[in-house]
């Protein structure tokens, strides 16, 4: 199985979390496959900053245990339209929440997340 590990995903696993545990087994497993979409990366150093953390370090795991996919000019402006989408039910529906949806329709993969902007959204493993 693919998946798209978003920010959410990625700081719980790094925190060690119940939720993180969850992401530890799935990564564990060598049939699945794992995405982080770069602009993701942006939210993992200011998580790194704020708890004083190594980001170096983290970032070496990133790219260990996942591909990092870039957003590029048309996924930018796609994701820009799910914005609009999103925030006809969501009213804080951020961009990059949108980007990440953007690459899962693009590559036909599943999301990891807790975020609740994708607790209701198909295709998501929503971390509980």
């Amino acid at each position: 199985m693919n998946y798209i590990l978003d920010s959410y995903a990625w700081i719980e696993y790094f925190i060690g979390s119940k939720k993180g545990e969850i992401v530890r087994n799935l990564i564990l497993d060598e049939k699945n496959q794992f995405f982080t979409i770069d602009c993701c990366l942006a939210e993992i150093i200011g998580w790194t900053l704020v708890n004083n953390k190594d980001f170096e370090i983290l970032f070496k795991i990133i790219r260990t245990s996942s591909v990092i996919i870039p957003g590029m000019e048309h996924d930018w402006i796609e994701a820009g339209k799910e914005k609009f989408e999103q925030r006809k039910t969501q009213h804080d529906f951020g961009l990059i929440d949108a980007m990440i949806l953007t690459k899962q329709k693009k590559f036909m993969c599943k999301i990891i997340s807790g975020d609740k902007h994708f607790k209701n959204i198909k295709n998501v493993v929503f971390l509980e």
